[in-house]
């Protein structure tokens, strides 16, 4: 306390000796010192976004590390079950609890596909929700994974709507962080669909970005929400903007809770354009961590 204050009274006489001028100019660079420093070492906040102040309002409210091994942590994560399509015509079949598909190890969750056959389709994989178990309306979402590659794959970092107040897809909207298809590799894609915007009548609001190692390296792939707009981001570098109109929920049904979903898909209508490489399975996406943020000030 001493060595503070004394500091302190070191630092009064320093500025006596300056005119008002320059006096002026030390309080903002301490101003900035403070607001940028603050952002570099608190963990929990971002450290990117378009708005420096708006930055130092987020706060960590949940994550999973995946310090742990087997079996996806059951307090966070759920499976959508199932080999239906999927809207897609995807051809995998979504397993539940099946460690070939799903795990924990070294660090990382591990979503797999495979061809090995299960409740009569050639290809398995796994669909993990936070559904009843994480829904936020409004946030930061973080993400940092390893794609899979090959012709045929279609891993997907994504929101769905929880309660679907607006009604079924898309009219209660969906948002993608992040989607890949092997056929196009490195290109990776941030999109919203809504009653208005989707890709069934072609007016989806989408935005693509080249990331060379995607599929090779780890790379931070985020949405954040707000009640004006959405934002897609690969690496701190935004390249995705889609704004609130305010003209009604077929625009923008952006306002109820919304859960993630972490996904490989094989095949489809997207995923599956060009075909599907029968040699190259199993493939997996690796997740070092997911994170969530919310606005202070948000409930």
């Amino acid at each position: 306390m001493q060595q503070r204050r004394a500091s302190g009274l070191r630092s009064v006489k320093f500025l006596r000796k300056m005119n008002v001028k320059h006096v002026c100019v030390v309080v903002v660079l301490l101003g900035l010192a403070i607001v940028v420093g603050g952002n570099e070492t608190d963990p929990t906040l971002p450290r990117y976004g378009t708005d420096l102040l708006l930055q130092q309002h987020w706060r960590l409210v949940w994550a999973d590390e995946f310090n742990y091994d087997g079996l996806p942590d059951s307090k966070k994560w759920g499976y959508d079950v199932g080999g239906h399509g999927w809207g897609n015509k995807e051809l995998q079949y979504y397993t539940e609890r099946r460690k070939e598909n799903a795990r924990v190890e070294n660090g990382k969750l591990i979503i797999e596909a495979r061809r090995d056959s299960w409740e009569g389709h050639e290809y398995t994989s796994a669909r993990l929700v936070t559904k009843n178990k994480g829904d936020w309306t409004y946030g930061r979402f973080e993400v940092k994974a390893k794609l899979p590659s090959g012709r045929g794959t279609w891993p997907a970092i994504w929101m769905l709507p929880t309660g679907y107040e607006y009604g079924g897809w898309p009219a209660s909207g969906e948002i993608d962080i992040m989607e890949h298809v092997g056929w196009d590799a490195d290109a990776v894609h941030a999109s919203v669909h809504t009653s208005a915007y989707n890709h069934k009548i072609n007016t989806q609001k989408t935005a693509k970005i080249n990331v060379p190692d995607a599929r090779s390296g780890f790379n931070v792939y985020t949405v954040e929400w707000t009640p004006d707009e959405i934002r897609g981001y690969v690496n701190k570098q935004q390249y995705f903007t889609f704004k609130n109109e305010h003209a009604s929920s077929r625009e923008w049904p952006f306002d109820k809770p919304f859960h993630l979903l972490l996904n490989i898909a094989v095949g489809g209508t997207w995923g599956g354009e060009k075909g599907v490489d029968e040699n190259i399975w199993p493939q997996r996406m690796e997740i070092d961590y997911v994170r969530v943020f919310r606005l202070s000030s948000a409930p």
